[in-house]
């Protein structure tokens, strides 16, 4: 009998605080992008906006991407996430196909149905993730390689722009616009992508609709099984004030609950309302969850008139980070919107040395 080999990434969160990376979109702004940047040759004659799509720059602007990933790198993060936050076929219908709506109909699993078999946004959707994936790995090793240290890459699966929790017509509260079965389809093709683009991990991440990410992590199985594949899988959840996630409703021990049966690498928190209210959400996470936790919130709340976009600096990240680290709350930490890499860069500098929340042996799902 053979004792499974342990994850290089597990072994790191048994010595250590990993970090993380910040936010993409936010440090893309930062770059002073167009309309006619993201669109470039490729894309020029689209009919609708397209700055908002900001996975579509790993395409169309692969430099900058790249440029990022290295100073996320740079500043210490050990985990890097792929630009594919919305790269589904699902979330890419927002840009590049018509909205019923606009004509007196409805958007409804009928239209969804379409939109999953879609070839061109199939194929939009796996190129995306696969070039992405690629991207990320070439410079998580030749930093890795650079530095003596290994890095690791995330392949981001957020959530989307459409809900299977709840119904968008208020007197038509059973009507879904779209079904477990396209989402997990949407997933499937994502999950696959990525992987053949070479991730360490899968993030499932930004959690609003535990059902929308039942359907991610049905996928992930799914793929896992038909594929003959495994990778660790990480989940991380938005919450509101109350604790809840955010359409769902799910406190955070429900959420947990609702997952722990993936067997996942951590479960953790980000996004949400920044780290000064979460940190009773997290300690109630870290309570109840038996695996590695990981945090990496927004930079406070939203604030047009700050630089970022987002009232904290790299100093109050720290701090607040540093916070979650002495209570012995936190494995993985780092920040999400309105986090550059300077802010990586001070979480880092303020984490290096603080001891990692204790973890038994991680039971990763087989």
């Amino acid at each position: 009998m053979t004792t499974p080999r342990q994850h290089p990434l597990e072994a790191l969160l048994q010595q250590r605080i990993a970090i993380i990376d910040g936010a993409m979109g936010t440090t893309i702004r930062t770059y002073g992008m167009k309309e006619a940047d993201i669109r470039g040759e490729r894309f020029k004659d689209s009919t609708k906006d397209l700055l908002n799509n900001g996975d579509l720059f790993s395409l169309t602007q692969p430099k900058m991407i790249c440029d990022i990933h290295r100073r996320f790198l740079e500043a210490g993060a050990d985990i890097i996430e792929t630009n594919t936050f919305g790269a589904t076929s699902i979330t890419q219908s927002e840009f590049f196909v018509d909205d019923p709506r606009e004509h007196g109909g409805r958007k409804n699993p009928e239209f969804y149905q379409k939109i999953v078999e879609d070839p061109f946004l199939n194929n939009l959707a796996w190129e995306i993730n696969e070039k992405s994936a690629q991207q990320c790995r070439e410079w998580a090793d030749r930093i890795a390689n650079e530095t003596g240290q290994q890095r690791f890459v995330a392949g981001a699966i957020g959530p989307l722009t459409v809900s299977l929790s709840n119904s968008p017509d208020a007197d038509d509260p059973g009507f879904r616009v779209v079904t477990f079965d396209q989402v997990k389809a949407a997933y499937a093709q994502q999950v696959r992508a990525l992987i053949a683009g070479g991730v360490d991990v899968l993030l499932v991440e930004t959690i609003f609709d535990s059902l929308n990410a039942k359907a991610a992590l049905v996928a992930i199985r799914e793929v896992f099984d038909q594929d003959n594949q495994k990778l660790p899988v990480m989940i991380s959840a938005a919450v509101g004030r109350g604790g809840e996630t955010l359409i769902s409703a799910q406190t955070t021990e429900a959420f947990w609950n609702a997952v722990q049966h993936v067997k996942p690498l951590s479960v953790g928190l980000n996004c949400s309302l920044g780290p000064d209210l979460m940190y009773p959400f997290l300690e109630e996470l870290s309570e109840k969850a038996n695996v590695a936790i990981s945090c990496y919130p927004n930079a406070g709340l939203p604030n047009p008139l700050s630089e970022t976009g987002f009232d904290l600096g790299p100093a109050d990240m720290a701090r607040y980070l540093g916070d979650f680290a002495r209570g012995g709350l936190i494995n993985i930490a780092g920040g999400c919107c309105g986090n550059t890499p300077e802010h990586i860069a001070a979480i880092a500098k303020a984490l290096e040395g603080k001891a990692p929340r204790k973890l038994g042996k991680i039971e990763v799902a087989a």
